[in-house]
C-alpha cells in the first residue's frame, strides 16, 4: 500500500521570521496527521533553519531545485551533496516554473534527476500540460515525453527512488483545479506507462497531485486510486491549511 505524501513548495517566499513561525505550526498540529508524510521545501537561504527547526520531528525537509552539476565553475548553483548536508531528503526536479520561466528542456530535467539521486536525494519529478496542450487534446503525449526523457536517460528501475508529481500547468496558481476525475484519469496513464517498463515500479511509485489542492478538495483527490497526496504550493505557506491537507489523508 503506498503512502500518502504531502510536500509543501513554498517557491519565492518566505522570510526568518516567516519560517519559524510556518514550520512552528505545523509542528504544533503534527499530531493531527495520522496517515501521511510529510515534507516541507523552503527556498535555499532557510534550509539551516529549517534544518534545525525540524531536528528530532518526522518532516522531511526538500529543496526546490537542483544543479545538473556536482561542483566547479556554475555561479548561482547548488548541488545535490550540498544540499545533503542540509538534511534535504527531498529535491523538486523539473517544476513548471522552471520549464517554461527558465527554458529547461525535458532532457536538461533529466540530467537534474540523475545528479539529484547521485547526490543522495529523492528527486521529485514534476510532469503536466499547458492550457493550450490540454486543448490540443496532447496531454498524454507530453506527460509520456517528459517521462520517457527521464527513463531514457536514467533507466526504469531510477523511478522506484523517485517521486512523480503530475501539475497541470493550467491549475496552478490560477485557482482552477482538475477535477478528481481529470487528475485519476492522468495519474492512471502516467502509472500505466511507467508499467510497461517495470510493474513493480509502478505499483509501488507515489505520484503527487500538484494543481491547486487546498483543505477543502484534499480528501476527494486523495481518494482517487492513482492519486498518492500532493505537491503543495499556495496552500503550504499557511500552517491551517496545509495541516488541513494533511489530515485529509487520515
Amino acid at each position: 500500500m503506498r503512502k500518502i505524501l504531502v510536500a509543501g513548495n513554498w517557491k519565492l517566499n518566505g522570510s526568518l521570521a516567516d519560517t519559524e513561525t510556518l514550520i512552528q505550526g505545523i509542528l504544533d498540529g503534527l499530531s493531527q496527521v495520522k496517515a501521511a508524510d510529510v515534507a516541507v521545501c523552503p527556498p535555499y537561504p532557510y534550509l539551516a533553519q529549517a534544518q534545525r527547526l525540524l531536528d528530532g520531528s518526522t518532516v522531511k525537509l526538500g529543496a526546490q531545485d537542483v544543479s545538473d552539476q556536482t561542483s566547479g565553475a556554475f555561479t548561482g548553483e547548488v548541488s545535490a551533496p550540498m544540499l545533503a548536508e542540509f538534511g534535504c531528503q527531498y529535491v523538486i526536479v523539473g517544476h513548471s516554473e522552471r520549464r517554461a520561466l527558465y527554458c529547461e528542456d525535458d532532457e536538461f530535467t533529466a540530467r537534474k534527476f540523475v545528479a539529484a539521486q547521485a547526490g543522495g536525494l529523492t528527486p521529485i519529478l514534476c510532469v503536466g500540460e499547458t492550457l493550450e496542450e490540454r486543448e490540443k487534446d496532447i496531454t498524454e503525449a507530453v506527460v509520456a515525453r517528459q517521462l520517457d526523457a527521464v527513463i531514457e536517460l536514467a533507466g526504469i528501475d531510477a523511478l522506484a527512488k523517485s517521486v512523480i508529481a503530475y501539475e497541470p500547468v493550467w491549475a496552478i496558481g490560477t485557482g482552477k483545479t482538475a477535477t478528481p476525475d481529470q487528475a485519476q484519469a492522468v495519474h492512471a496513464f502516467i502509472r500505466g506507462r511507467i508499467a510497461s517498463g517495470s510493474e513493480s515500479v509502478a505499483e509501488n511509485i507515489q505520484i503527487l497531485y500538484g494543481g491547486s489542492v487546498k483543505p477543502d478538495n484534499a480528501k476527494e483527490l486523495f481518494g482517487m486510486a492513482d492519486i498518492d497526496g500532493g505537491l503543495i504550493g499556495g496552500a503550504s505557506l499557511k500552517a491551517e491549511d496545509f495541516l488541513g491537507i494533511c489530515t485529509a489523508a487520515n
